[in-house]
């Protein structure tokens, strides 16, 4: 039978666990503390949804062939509400969700035929 660690070396290794776990779990919230009142992270706060946006509609359309409109025409109909969505409410989030939905139910009504 193999020789078991003692009890005083298994607290220590969960101790150290503990430590380690609760330490890497504080840390974000430490190190971002300061950065709450950078003007710095104010501008990214109020200029990173719509660079979102951008990202979003970029990764969407890379894709996009003009050439075969049967599967560009759900695209640019979701593009459209999209820009109708964030135009109408001035939310990114609604903006983002409802040409989402829009393009999940008109590419799956696409493919479904």
């Amino acid at each position: 039978m193999p020789d078991t660690p003692a009890a005083g070396y298994l607290l220590a290794a969960v101790a150290v666990a503990v430590a380690v776990t609760w330490a890497l779990r504080a840390l974000p919230f430490a190190a971002l503390a300061p950065l709450r009142s950078s003007p710095l992270v104010a501008y990214l706060g109020a200029a990173m949804p719509v660079g979102v946006m951008v990202i979003l509609a970029a990764y969407t359309l890379r894709h996009l062939t003009p050439r075969d409109p049967g599967a560009a025409w759900p695209t640019l109909l979701a593009l459209a509400a999209t820009v109708a969505v964030h135009l109408w409410r001035r939310n990114v989030l609604l903006s983002i969700l409802g040409g989402t939905a829009v393009h999940v139910v008109l590419a799956s009504a696409v493919f479904a035929s």
